[in-house]
């Protein structure tokens, strides 16, 4: 059976967005750093926020119900959400979800970094 990795995040300005690194699990338990996280991000008060889930190995229910909590939070301020680093299967979770209609997916850092320039 596999080790499970708990959830952290780091924040970390990358020129017009901020960017929020996930790590491990996104579940009940990864509420709270998230919303730590998020509360630093707004400190930079970008118009982009990208969420990287290139180190991310799950996601349940309650981890899709954070991130339309932080998607929530950052359309209310009008800033956009790009994540980036998403495995086939998460990316067809965020399709079934409908989460792929309000956020852009990006296949890498770098794609995600060239439009967030060209926005605001």
């Amino acid at each position: 059976m596999a080790k499970t990795q708990p959830f952290s995040a780091q924040v970390r300005q990358t020129g017009k967005a901020v960017t929020i690194d996930l790590h491990g699990e996104v579940d009940s338990f990864a509420s709270d750093r998230l919303h730590e996280a998020y509360a630093e991000v707004e400190q930079f008060n970008p118009p982009v926020i990208l969420l990287d889930f290139s180190d991310v190995s799950y996601i349940n229910s309650t981890g899709i119900a954070l991130i339309v909590g932080l998607l929530a939070q950052a359309r209310k301020l009008q800033r956009k959400v790009y994540v980036y680093g998403l495995s086939d299967h998460f990316i067809t979770i965020f399709q079934i979800t409908r989460l792929a209609e309000f956020m852009s997916i990006y296949p890498n850092e770098d794609s995600a970094l060239a439009d967030a320039a060209a926005f605001g």
